[in-house]
């Protein structure tokens, strides 16, 4: 007798137990927001909200100096 493929996938323990990683653009954009880091590129704009933001809130930024 066949077995299904969910029943084979249980059997030499390959089923599903733990979560599946998200990867929609809102994880990803919140992901990005929690850990902040100094932009790669940008408008000159950019930067300075960049440099504004790293001033008014430094326990929020993540310390790229060690890179």
């Amino acid at each position: 007798m066949p077995i299904s493929p969910d029943e084979f996938l249980r059997k030499y323990g390959f089923d599903k137990d733990e979560e599946e990683r998200d990867h929609s653009l809102r994880h990803n954009a919140m992901e990005h927001a929690r850990h902040l880091r100094r932009p790669h590129a940008g408008t000159p704009h950019d930067w300075e909200e960049w440099e504004r933001y790293k001033r008014e809130h430094p326990d929020e930024v993540e310390d790229d100096s060690d890179r």
